[in-house]
């Protein structure tokens, strides 16, 4: 697998992630984050409402956002 594939991987981990937590919300947007709720006590942001992840990448491994 090379390093594109990898990333490529790792996006769909963190999507298949999300769509098995029950705490997944949809963000009701098309920019690619996905919302999960969480409790204010696990909240770094602090705001004990939202979290949103967003992950990027293409198969090329183009891309140095990735997760």
């Amino acid at each position: 697998m090379n390093m594109g594939q990898d990333r490529q991987m790792q996006m769909i981990r963190v999507i298949q992630n999300a769509i098995q937590n029950s705490k997944v919300q949809n963000v009701g947007n098309s920019n690619g984050l996905i919302g999960v709720q969480g409790n204010g006590n696990q909240n770094q942001i602090g705001n004990g409402n939202l979290v949103a992840a967003r992950a990027e990448g293409n198969v090329a491994g183009q891309n140095g956002n990735q997760i």
